[in-house]
This record gives C-alpha cells, sequence and structure tokens, in this order.
C-alpha cells in the first residue's frame, strides 16, 4: 500500500523537527528520537520518519561539503568522494554516512518507515532512505546525493521541493537529484535566509495556492 501525504503539513513538520519534543505539535507525535554523531531523526505515529538538517551550508563540514581547512586536510566545496550503498546505488559519501546512522538507528530500534520528510541534510538522506525502504518521501531545500543522472528503482517515489533561489539545491554540482524536483519561485527572494525552511513553508503555501504544486504526495 502506498501512503500519500498532506505537503504543507509536511513543511510544517519538517520546520518543527528543529526544536523536536520542545515544540507542541510534535511533543505528543515522537516515538522514538535520535541525536547520534550530530544526526538527528524522529520518528512519529504513523510510522513518519522526520529529519532535520541545517539551515546553513556550515553545518555540512562533517559531511563531506567542505569548503575549510579542516583537522590539516583540505576540503573542495565539490568533494568527489563517492561511496556504493548497499542497493548498488552510488551516492555522495558524507549524505551516505549521514543516512547510515539514521538507518543503524532505526534497524536497532526494529522501526520501519511509511514515509519520510527532511530538510536540507536530511532531504539528502531522504533521498537515500526512499531508495533503502522503497517508501514516499518528501525532501525539502535538497541537496544533490546521486552521483549518476537517470531514474533508479524507487526514485518515482521521491519529491525535492528547491527554492530557485537557494543555491544549496545545486550542490554537490556534479552530482544529482533523486526523483522528482519541483522548482519553485518565491513570489519574493530573501537574500541569505532562502534556505531556512520558515521560507520553505512559505513557498509551499504560495504554490499551492497558484495552483502549481498539488496538495498531496504519494510518488
Amino acid at each position: 500500500m502506498t501512503h500519500s501525504y498532506d505537503i504543507k503539513l509536511a513543511a510544517q513538520m519538517a520546520e518543527a523537527s528543529y526544536a523536536g519534543r520542545a515544540n507542541p505539535s510534535l511533543a505528543t507525535a515522537i516515538r522514538h528520537e535520535l541525536n547520534q554523531d550530530d544526526v538527528q531523526a524522529q520518528f512519529l505515529k504513523g510510522d513518519i520518519l522526520l529529519i532535520p538538517g541545517s539551515n546553513s551550508v556550515a553545518d555540512y563540514l562533517k559531511f563531506n561539503l567542505r569548503v575549510l581547512n579542516i583537522g590539516g586536510k583540505r576540503y573542495r566545496l565539490n568533494d568527489p568522494d563517492t561511496e556504493t550503498g548497499a542497493s548498488g546505488t552510488v551516492w555522495h559519501q558524507g549524505f551516505l554516512r549521514h543516512a547510515q546512522v539514521i538507518f543503524a538507528w532505526l534497524e536497532r530500534e526494529k522501526l520501519r518507515p511509511k514515509y519520510i520528510i527532511g530538510h536540507s541534510l536530511g532531504a539528502a538522506a531522504t533521498q537515500i532512505l526512499v531508495r533503502t525502504y522503497g517508501v514516499p518521501g518528501i525532501g525539502f531545500a535538497s541537496p544533490r546525493p546521486r552521483r549518476n543522472r537517470g531514474a533508479i528503482k524507487h526514485s518515482k517515489l521521491c519529491l525535492c521541493i528547491n527554492r530557485d533561489d537557494d543555491k544549496v539545491c545545486d550542490l554537490p554540482p556534479s552530482f544529482f537529484h533523486m526523483g522528482h524536483v519541483h522548482k519553485a519561485r518565491a513570489r519574493r527572494s530573501v537574500f541569505g535566509q532562502d534556505h531556512s525552511m520558515k521560507h520553505y513553508r512559505k513557498v509551499v503555501e504560495e504554490q499551492q495556492a497558484a495552483g502549481i504544486l498539488g496538495k498531496r504526495w504519494q510518488g
């Protein structure tokens, strides 16, 4: 059975995910919570996996989208390091390792998601875990985790909603998104803040009001 989800509600939940249990709308819905090795995720009632990410490029440092000299090693913005996942797909190594922390947690807790929602770095993990579990997912402000272009198994289940003024969504430049990419043009660009989830929530509302974006996603 394929599960559909309200896109506007998904955006609201993705924004709330950064506060976790401190957000009243999530407090009673969270069944399990992960906070390990700089990776956060929440497993909600209804078997929804919610993955917060970052609101800045700086938060990608541990996961290979690096622009600084860290520990004596110089990292490029489009670090080409890749790794083959369990499915055989070649992924950006840093994004894959982020997703693997979440996968290992789900396995330990014997949890299996029916729907996956993520923002930013969490949207990169969403794409990978949609491929892993074969369930629908929505990624907001999604960077590019795949080394190769073209459809792969379960890619039709994944929706990436990206603002067209959000440069993070074009990174790394030599990689590709998984699934359907909806490029959203906001009525007003927000300089320096267009990656924030609150601005994605707003553009979802604008796009739905204009009839450009549907109400639900099931893949």
